[in-house]
């Protein structure tokens, strides 16, 4: 489900075009709107023409807790009005133009694409630049979903259990940065806080039925089945008495030869029922993870863009075992296996599904903020090594073309995957927060 927001509407206008007609249009706008999942809208009834009727808007608007305004150029319409509404209540901005009506007479009825161009200009030369524009007789649902991204984000509490992962330098994060960039708040936790949790016998015995019951378990010992049916009630709990929206943990080294096992397995059988759990200490790709689940996207996952085929143009998207267990495509066997650490790191091994995908990654360096954006699509691929693993191409690229912008750019290793087409929203999210896109 995607996430909830609440937006104020309004309607501008200027007396001398035909005004009738915008405040007709303006009240099948609100009928359709309010057919939106998961918005509740907040309109301001009539026509906006003067000054004191904008700052009564405003007034009205900033007694709501708003994730962004709708502003309709009904009409062209004073230059005032929206600098004055935006005055009083700064958040992003959709302004919105609607298409000419029939002339009547040789008279222009409305000229609202005009009055748009006159509050973009005001706004851009004004400093504001977190505004967004369409043309049409519809909403962009695109901004929509860039503001259910930062309301996810302001709200968000994510979880650092240990660091990051040994000599992953790329991923570290300014945290007091971070929460003035997006709101998002980071709690560190040591790994005993996870291992010493209490669970109870049933909630163990409910998550091995679910691991016997999706994998084929017979490389593991009984011992690494309790294991991992242990720890996945733990991360559940952990999750749950710290009120976290997602947790990167600390995978390795010092996991396995802790707790026993790795956690891979374990976070792959919550990610499939919607716990956002990014390995190797990756609170970016966390952030990342929850942008998607944001919009709508289902069971996100971390994954290296590991392997090229520069002649045959394909990558891999791989990562050691801990994509989600709903992902598998089905026809390979999804097993649990013990490849590395030493026989005790418990993964999952599986391909993915085929299908489109949206990958993304929100990223940090000396520049600030950026947004890695890629469109690929996963064909069929047989099971030929351990882990959990995507061949993926990518339309209108060539896999140099998008290996040369990640290590070009500097963009770190590891980037969030989903199923489906995700990308708009989140160039519009770049342009309300200033961050670059690199697509």
């Amino acid at each position: 489900m995607k996430e909830h927001v609440t937006i104020g509407v309004a309607c501008l206008a200027r007396k001398t075009f035909d005004f009738d007609a915008a405040r007709e249009i303006y009240q099948h706008i609100q009928e359709d709107l309010q057919r939106i999942e998961n918005v509740t809208f907040e309109f301001i009834p009539e026509l906006v023409f003067e000054v004191p009727d904008a700052e009564q808007a405003g007034q009205e608007f900033a007694t709501k807790d708003l994730d962004g305004i709708v502003l309709i150029a009904g009409t062209f319409h004073l230059g005032h009005l929206a600098l004055v509404i935006n005055k009083i209540v700064k958040k992003p901005i959709l302004l919105w133009g609607l298409n000419e009506l029939p002339y009547n007479g040789g008279k222009i009825r409305l000229n609202s694409v005009c009055g748009i161009n006159l509050d973009a200009s005001n706004l851009y030369k004004g400093g504001v630049k977190d505004y967004h524009v369409v043309i049409g007789a519809s909403i962009d649902e695109a901004w929509i979903d860039a503001l259910r991204v930062k309301h996810a984000f302001s709200k968000a509490n994510i979880g650092i259990a240990g660091y990051r992962a040994h000599g992953f330098f790329n991923l570290d994060i300014d945290e007091p940065d971070l929460y003035r960039a997006t709101g998002a708040m980071v709690d560190h936790f040591e790994l005993a806080e996870i291992f010493d949790i209490e669970v109870t016998t049933e909630r163990v015995a409910a998550m091995r039925e679910k691991i016997e019951a999706t994998f084929t378990i017979s490389a593991l010992s009984e011992e690494q089945i309790d294991k991992v049916s242990i720890l996945a009630a733990k991360l559940e709990a952990f999750v749950a008495k710290n009120k976290l929206t997602a947790l990167a943990i600390r995978c390795w080294p010092e996991f396995a030869a802790t707790f026993g096992i790795a956690p891979c397995a374990a976070m792959s059988l919550l990610q499939a029922g919607g716990t956002i759990l990014a390995c190797e200490g990756d609170i970016l790709g966390a952030l990342s993870m929850l942008a998607h689940v944001a919009i709508g996207a289902e069971t996100p996952f971390l994954a290296d863009f590991s392997q090229v085929n520069l002649e045959e143009n394909f990558a891999l998207l791989w990562h050691c075992g801990v994509a989600p267990c709903n992902l598998w495509n089905g026809a390979c066997e999804i097993s649990l296996e013990t490849y590395h650490a030493g026989g005790k790191g418990v993964t999952a091994d599986f391909v993915l599904k085929a299908g489109e995908m949206s990958i993304a990654r929100i990223d940090y360096c000396q520049d600030g903020y950026r947004l890695f954006l890629q469109e690929a699509k996963a064909i069929p691929m047989d099971k030929e090594l351990k882990g959990t693993y995507a061949k993926v191409v990518f339309d209108g690229s060539s896999v140099r073309d998008v290996l040369d912008k990640i290590v070009m750019n500097g963009i770190a290793h590891h980037v969030s995957v989903v199923y489906g087409k995700f990308i708009k929203p989140l160039e519009i999210l770049a342009r309300l927060l200033g961050w670059t896109v690199i697509k």
